[in-house]
C-alpha cells in the first residue's frame, strides 16, 4: 500500500491518510455547477432569456440536458436536440429524450406566464422520425405580450423540485388523496395511475428490481450509464451533466481511489456490489408507485407526456413528497422485452403507449443536480 494512499472500510466509515486533510477534500462541493439554480430568473431582462433560465432546471434522462436554443429571430425561440447527447443503447429510439424537451417546454411556459408572456408552441415543423432523433426542430416557440395569461401554481415549486435517488422511509405511508390530488395535476392528455396498496406496491417492487438487474447485467446499457458518472467536485464542474456523485463520502471515496469507473465495471469489485446495494435500495424502498399513459407514441404524444410529466413532478413536491423514475422496464432494446411486454400487460391493459413509472414516497431533502449555464446551451443569440 502506498504510503500517502491509506482506505479502510470499517463500520461503514472511511479513514483517510492522505497529502490533503480529511476535512479539505470532504469539504469540496461543486457550487459552480449549480449556480443555474441560483441564477434563473435573475439576471435577465430579456423575456426569453428569463423564461430558459428556469427551463434549464427540467428533469431530463440522465441529466444529459440535450437542448439547444436559436435566439436569432426576434420573440422566437428555435429548440433543437443536441444528438450529442443522446442514449443509443437504454433509450434507442429516444423516447425519453424526446419527453424530456417536453419537461424543458413546459417549465418555459410556466416561466413565461410569470412575466405576462403567452409562449405558442409549433412542434416538429419539419417533420419528425419516431425511431431516430436528428437535428431538425423540436418545436418554434413564439412569445407573446398576454395580460390575460395566468400563472401557474405549480411553478412555486420548480426550485425544490428533486428526482430522488435515496431510500424512502418505510415508516410513513403515502396517503390516497395525495395520490388523487398529484394524478389530477395533468394538462396534456395523460392518462395517470397511482397505488399505494401494500401488496401492489411489493410486487411492482420486486418487478422494478428486477427490471433493473437486466439493465446492469446487459453491459452495453450498464456502461452507457457507468460513462456518464461525475464523481467529485472536479468531474462535475467540468461536465455538469450526467450522474453525480457529490459529498463528503464521494469526495473521499473518489480521491483515494475507492470509487472509479473502472472498479464500478468490475463485477467482482466491492465498488460493484457496494453500488447494487444501493441501487436496489431505491427500488426496494417504494412506498406508491405512479404511472402515465399515452394513447398514442408519436413525438407530440411523447413531448405531451413530458409537459405532463413535469407537472406530475411539481405537484409531488407541493405534497412534500419525493418521486424517481423508474424507467427500465419501459427501455425498449431486445433485453428488456419481456419486461416491456409485462408492465404493459399489467399497468395498461387497455392499450397506449406507457411513458413514465415512478416510485413515491417520503425521504430527506437532497441536493440540486448539475446544470450547464444557459449561455452553454444557445446557438446563436
Amino acid at each position: 500500500m502506498k504510503r500517502r494512499k491509506f482506505l479502510a472500510i470499517a463500520g461503514g466509515g472511511i479513514i483517510l491518510a492522505a497529502g490533503a486533510s480529511i476535512g479539505t477534500i470532504a469539504s469540496r462541493f461543486p457550487h459552480k455547477a449549480l449556480e443555474p439554480w441560483s441564477k434563473a430568473g435573475s439576471g435577465y431582462t430579456e423575456p426569453r432569456m428569463r423564461a430558459l433560465s428556469y427551463a434549464i432546471l427540467a428533469p431530463n434522462p440522465h441529466n444529459q440536458q440535450p437542448w439547444m436554443v436559436d435566439l436569432s429571430k426576434a420573440d422566437q425561440i428555435t429548440l433543437k436536440i443536441d444528438t450529442d447527447r443522446l442514449l443509443p443503447h437504454t433509450d434507442p429510439y429516444s423516447r425519453q429524450i424526446t419527453i424530456g424537451q417536453g419537461c424543458f417546454l413546459e417549465i418555459l411556459r410556466m416561466a413565461a406566464a410569470e412575466d405576462g408572456h403567452r409562449v405558442d408552441f409549433n412542434l416538429f415543423p419539419e417533420g419528425s422520425d419516431n425511431t431516430n432523433l436528428d437535428d431538425r426542430p423540436v418545436a418554434i416557440i413564439s412569445f407573446t405580450k398576454d395580460p390575460s395569461v395566468s400563472p401557474d401554481p405549480l411553478f412555486a415549486h420548480v426550485f425544490d423540485r428533486r428526482s430522488t435517488k435515496d431510500p424512502f422511509d418505510t415508516t410513513k405511508e403515502v396517503a390516497t388523496s395525495a395520490l388523487e390530488r398529484i394524478a389530477s395535476s395533468v394538462q396534456n392528455n395523460s392518462q395517470v395511475s397511482t397505488n399505494n396498496e401494500p401488496s401492489h406496491v411489493q410486487k411492482l417492487r420486486e418487478f422494478s428490481h428486477t427490471a433493473m438487474a437486466v439493465e446492469i447485467d446487459t453491459p452495453r446499457t450498464y456502461k452507457e450509464s457507468v460513462d456518464l458518472f461525475r464523481i467529485g467536485k472536479a468531474e462535475i464542474e467540468a461536465n455538469p451533466d450526467g450522474i453525480d456523485f457529490s459529498g463528503p463520502f464521494f469526495e473521499l471515496a473518489h480521491t483515494t481511489g475507492f470509487m472509479t469507473r473502472e472498479g464500478v465495471l468490475d463485477r467482482s469489485s466491492t465498488q460493484f456490489s457496494e453500488g447494487l446495494k444501493a441501487v436496489y435500495s431505491t427500488t426496494d424502498t417504494a412506498m406508491a408507485h405512479l404511472w402515465q399513459i399515452t394513447q398514442g407514441n408519436t413525438r407530440e404524444d411523447q413531448i405531451n407526456a413530458g409537459r405532463d410529466w413535469v407537472r406530475l413532478n411539481l405537484a409531488v413536491t407541493a405534497e412534500g413528497l419525493a418521486i424517481q423514475p423508474l424507467s427500465q422496464a419501459l427501455q425498449e432494446y431486445p433485453e428488456m422485452e419481456a419486461h416491456y411486454k409485462q408492465v404493459h400487460k399489467d399497468l395498461a391493459p387497455n392499450g397506449g403507449t406507457i411513458q413514465m413509472l415512478a416510485r413515491l414516497g417520503y425521504a430527506k431533502r437532497v441536493e440540486q443536480s448539475p446544470r450547464w449555464p444557459l449561455e452553454a446551451k444557445i446557438i446563436e443569440a
